[in-house]
């Protein structure tokens, strides 16, 4: 086995001529003598002058450039002179191309914008975002004209799954939320109502509640934040993927393909999901109403049944319809803009539960202006 020694020496220092001298000979590829290394490193500053000879230098590798570098950097910082002679062409080149890239490099000011300047700004990205919300709609509504056709390209599969993944699974966290919100509904009213004796009521405060428009938000908040945002998170991530990029180049119509059923499918169950908040939260009114207020279980329900009527059903049904479309259009919207990063995916599927929950507000303010219009 072929041994190899460095032989790195301080030919001459001294501290008067500030002066530094450094003479490389040997196959400068394994550097053992980390002393004397050492030792010029902390000379090196003193110097205003740094002279590296490697006439005699066989081999070597990136430990000769980093060397070399480290040498280079602390002349430059104390503003003294580096010169080198008789050093391989190709160490030079590296070294100088080392010497040239600005591995920190400045960042720029941010920059002050006025207040119109912002203004405007804020204004076209309002607008370019409307124009992308705009013809996403359009694309939907052309994906549903393609589908009462018959024409869509939608597997059965991909709506069952859907549709499997937004009903039953649901049920846990929807009867155990919609519980609560009775129970809540039935306590803030029985506070008022028995100061007057009328505490029977609360069984109708809560019927009446839930089914017209406290069921169908509580079911809208959980769809979001549960079906909403895996809507979001999992085309984001095929997004990052590439994989809506193959759709595309296979002359597969995403819309068809990833949005259809998922709108569908949240269409089909919202409606069905709360009626199933509706009746939990009754029972959640029920329990307060029965335990605490000693009001007998046939009273209550009488009171329930007596307060409800179809109108009010059918209100809860119709929120929840509305609901689904709004949610099923925010979690698909954003994964489909998604950007090419993990962390875009996960800023999609906040965007994603954020809108739902807002335009769901602002729905049930429309909706509910609308009705008492109509005198419904």
């Amino acid at each position: 086995m072929l041994e190899r020694k460095i032989y790195l020496m301080l030919l001459d220092f001294d501290i008067e001529q500030n002066t530094l001298k450094v003479a490389i000979k040997g196959d400068f590829c394994r550097f053992d003598d980390e002393v004397q290394k050492e030792k010029i490193y902390a000379a090196a500053p003193k110097a205003k002058q740094i002279l590296i000879s490697a006439q005699d230098l066989n081999v070597w590798d990136s430990t000769a450039l980093v060397f070399f570098y480290e040498l280079a950097q602390i002349a430059q910082k104390n503003s003294a002179q580096l010169k080198y002679s008789n050093i391989p062409d190709n160490l030079k080149h590296m070294l100088d191309l080392a010497l040239k890239v600005d591995r920190k490099p400045s960042r720029d000011d941010a920059r002050a914008f006025d207040f119109l300047f912002a203004l405007g700004n804020w204004a076209v990205g309002l607008y370019q975002s409307a124009a992308r919300a705009m013809t996403f709609v359009s694309q939907i509504v052309t994906s549903f004209g393609r589908f009462f056709r018959g024409k869509a390209v939608m597997r059965s599969v991909d709506f069952l799954f859907a549709l499997e993944d937004c009903s039953y699974k649901a049920i846990g966290i929807m009867s155990l939320v919609s519980f609560m919100i009775g129970l809540i509904l039935a306590f803030v009213g029985a506070v008022q109502l028995k100061t007057f004796g009328a505490q029977i009521y609360v069984a109708s405060l809560v019927a009446i509640g839930m089914t017209r428009i406290m069921g169908a938000i509580m079911a809208g908040v959980i769809m979001s934040g549960r079906t909403g945002a895996s809507y979001a998170a999992t085309i984001g991530t095929m997004q990052v993927n590439e994989e809506i990029d193959a759709l595309k180049t296979m002359g597969i119509p995403t819309m068809d393909f990833l949005v259809l059923p998922r709108i569908l499918s949240l269409m089909i169950t919202m409606p069905l999901l709360t009626l199933w908040a509706d009746l939990m939260g009754m029972f959640g009114g029920a329990f307060v109403g029965v335990v605490m207020l000693d009001i007998s279980p046939q009273e209550y329900w009488k009171y329930s049944l007596d307060a409800l009527n179809f109108s009010n059903f059918m209100v809860g049904i119709f929120h929840g319809f509305v609901f689904g479309i709004i949610i099923a259009l925010c979690g698909c919207y954003y994964g489909i803009n998604c950007g090419r990063n993990a962390d875009s995916v996960g800023v999609a599927t906040t965007k994603a539960v954020v809108s739902a929950i807002v335009l769901m507000i602002v729905a049930t303010g429309i909706i509910t202006m609308s009705l008492e219009v109509f005198g419904i």
